[in-house]
């Protein structure tokens, strides 16, 4: 991250000036408030141009900004002709703010893009999945094995008394069974609900609740960390309260004593076995809602995403293809992440599979039974592209590189990164060390509302900068406005809005149509805001600053978390850094940071190595952003998809009683963050 330098009076009280900071709070704020809805103060001049070997063959070219530019509508159309429809649509989009309608009149079946299609044109020997058990067991399947399982499968759900429209849960270990049952449910026009595997059972019957499900499909178990754990009991534990579940089907996954409701559990293989292999498919209006997914609000109670079935699928195929340039002959890909994710809806079953790629699915950890587990796995099936998480990719820093070095990680020619804002240094770690330098590294924004990937490089087109998503893919239309609305100019933040629709757009919240207006339409009239800061370059490139409830207010300046996490992370010693905005009597908001350290890194002892993380992000971003206490700690707090639970962190940087913790993978962290931060030194 290059460096950042405060201006001139932009001075904190960890900067020695102290008599700036005798005036109250209001004063102060008055004399340093910024008219940035954001303030940008640290910067990145690093890029990185396509090669043009890499250029020469990528399926996406410049001229795709300008034809989308030209006539979006039209552009739209033309990559839903990518698609199988049954019946052509009569119009691109009907648009009444909030409520759109893509491909109106289409019809079409998404199990039959997924499937059907590739085994109709020759391709039913392709692999579909390698499937990687933790424990090391492996299955190849095929598009035509995948079709024949997935038509066996719609036939179970049908015996099971399921019609289009009634909604089924899905919570399972990250197995192919998985991917099966969310096709089965498409192919007949159930609507599937996938709650993630690591999910409480007080979450999973909220959500059962929500949806209205008729039906519960699981397994006994899966493989985590070297030990089986069970999922069956968590169903159980979860229809003990009010639900309209009359059946549950289980995958036996590992065997282990599960109990049993014979009028109620169905085996898997008792019931799908014996169906025929063959499935006529029912082709649905392009509206037709294809699936829900539970995303936490600021309430309790999660909000139901629902996405539709044509205009979703023609993004999330559009996107696969032009953003990781999949050649299916040829390439491997692997998205690490899980089903119960829209990354997993998106870049693991429907997008891919659409293109007829090749797939990666891993079920377990990626330090079981080593810290090289990941890029073992690379070797053995000679990945091509790889789509991983930040937090995944600074945990390899933390490991070391001596890791990934152990393998052949060669065949890899294109890396993506999804979930939260990546910092430059991990890009950079990232592109050097498991892409050999020669890999570019697609940054992409996108959330589960938005469906598909809105910003990101073209990796045949952008010169990339690392921690940038760059621009609006072409066909998007994402700005960054101030308080009024108004776009603010390069070297400027703001919040980021979609002021056009586009075809995977989230269609509402499940059955709460006003929270759907008053979430994402309320705070610019017409247009969509979810929440998140960012700021352009002098360039005009978009950088992503998180959620604006993460913003920190010191001194009158409003200050991403993000960028301190960055330039924290920037430092040679630090793998992973969170950083929150803990109440200040003197500034209003003071930094708090909690930092993990790498591994086989020299770094100096105690308040020594204190004192030099304080100044190099004095250094990289200016003085106001110097963090008043800095804690060593040796892991942060994550829920099970890899996201820093700041809340509970500002908890504890507050003196208050650490909030609801039964969300993270490991809820004894926060014991050991609270002991530890009130052991510590604050800056003066």
């Amino acid at each position: 991250m290059g460096a950042g330098k405060a201006r001139e009076g932009e001075c904190s009280p960890s900067c020695g000036e102290k008599s700036l900071y005798t005036a109250p709070l209001p004063l102060v704020a008055s004399l340093f408030m910024s008219s940035e809805t954001l303030d940008n103060l640290s910067s990145e001049n690093r890029t990185f141009a396509p090669s043009p070997e890499f250029t020469a063959q990528a399926n996406a070219q410049a001229e795709l900004y300008e034809e989308a530019a030209a006539d979006d509508l039209a552009f739209w159309e033309r990559q839903a002709e990518a698609l199988v429809w049954e019946r052509k649509w009569d119009k691109a989009l009907e648009w009444n703010p909030p409520f759109a309608q893509w491909f109106v009149g289409g019809k079409i079946n998404a199990s039959v893009n997924a499937l059907d299609r590739h085994v109709a044109e020759g391709h039913g020997g392709r692999t579909a999945f390698h499937f990687e058990g933790e424990p090391g067991d492996t299955r190849t399947i095929s598009y035509a094995q995948l079709l024949t399982e997935v038509s066996k499968a719609a036939n179970a759900l049908t015996e099971l008394g399921i019609v289009a429209g009634d909604r089924v849960a899905i919570y399972m270990p990250l197995i192919p069974e998985a991917a099966v049952s969310m096709l089965a449910c498409a192919r007949i026009g159930a609507i599937h609900s996938v709650v993630f595997g690591g999910f409480s059972a007080d979450a999973l019957l909220s959500r059962i609740q929500d949806a209205d499900a008729k039906l519960v499909i699981t397994a006994d178990g899966g493989f985590r960390k070297g030990a089986a754990f069970a999922l069956k009991p968590a169903v159980d534990e979860a229809l003990r309260g009010e639900t309209n579940v009359k059946k549950v089907l289980v995958v036996k996954r590992t065997g282990q004593e599960t109990a049993w409701d014979n009028n109620r559990d169905v085996w898997w293989h008792d019931l799908v076995a014996h169906q025929p292999s063959t499935h006529t498919p029912e082709y649905f209006d392009s509206e037709h809602p294809l699936f829900i997914l539970y995303t936490s609000g600021t309430t309790a109670k999660p909000k139901g995403i629902f996405h539709t079935t044509g205009g979703y699928l023609t993004q999330v195929a559009y996107t696969h293809k032009a953003i990781f340039d999949i050649k299916p002959r040829t390439d491997v890909y692997w998205c690490t992440a899980d089903v119960g994710w829209i990354t997993g809806h998106s870049y693991m079953v429907y997008g891919p599979l659409i293109n007829g790629a090749t797939q990666v699915m891993y079920e377990g950890t990626p330090d079981t039974p080593h810290k090289g587990r990941i890029f073992e796995i690379v070797e053995k099936y000679g990945v091509t592209i790889l789509y991983t998480a930040p937090t995944l990719i600074r945990t390899w820093m933390k490991w070391g590189e001596e890791f990934p070095n152990q393998f052949n990680l060669g065949t890899l020619r294109l890396l993506g990164s999804v979930g939260e804002p990546i910092n430059p240094e991990a890009w950079i770690w990232y592109r050097h060390v498991i892409g050999g330098g020669r890999c570019p590294v697609v940054d992409t924004w996108w959330q589960t509302e938005t469906g598909a990937i809105m910003i990101s490089p073209l990796p045949g087109v952008t010169a990339t900068k690392p921690g940038s998503a760059m621009r609006a893919i072409p066909g998007i239309s994402a700005k960054v406005v101030d308080d009024n609305g108004v776009p603010v100019g390069d070297g400027h933040g703001g919040y980021l809005i979609l002021d056009r629709p586009w075809p995977s757009m989230l269609r509402g919240v499940w059955g709460e149509e006003e929270r759907f207006k008053e979430t994402y339409w309320s705070r610019f009239e017409g247009i969509y805001f979810a929440g998140d800061g960012a700021k352009l370059d002098d360039d005009g490139a978009i950088w992503l600053l998180g959620r604006v409830d993460d913003v920190m207010n010191v001194s009158g300046h409003r200050i991403s978390t993000t960028e301190v996490e960055s330039a924290l992370v920037s430092h040679e010693t630090v793998a992973e850094a969170a950083v929150v905005g803990a109440a200040d009597a003197m500034t209003g908001q003071a930094i708090v940071a909690f930092v993990i350290l790498r591994g086989g890194v020299d770094h100096l002892e105690g308040d020594a190595l204190i004192k030099q993380l304080r100044d190099h992000v004095a250094k990289e971003i200016g003085a106001i952003a110097k963090p008043r206490q800095i804690m060593v700690v040796n892991e942060l707090p994550k829920t099970r998809s890899g996201k820093i639970m700041r809340r509970l962190l500002k908890d504890v940087a507050e003196n208050r009683a650490v909030g609801d913790s039964t969300t993270l993978a490991d809820p004894n962290v926060m014991k050991l963050i609270s002991e530890g931060l009130k052991s510590t030194q604050t800056e003066d």
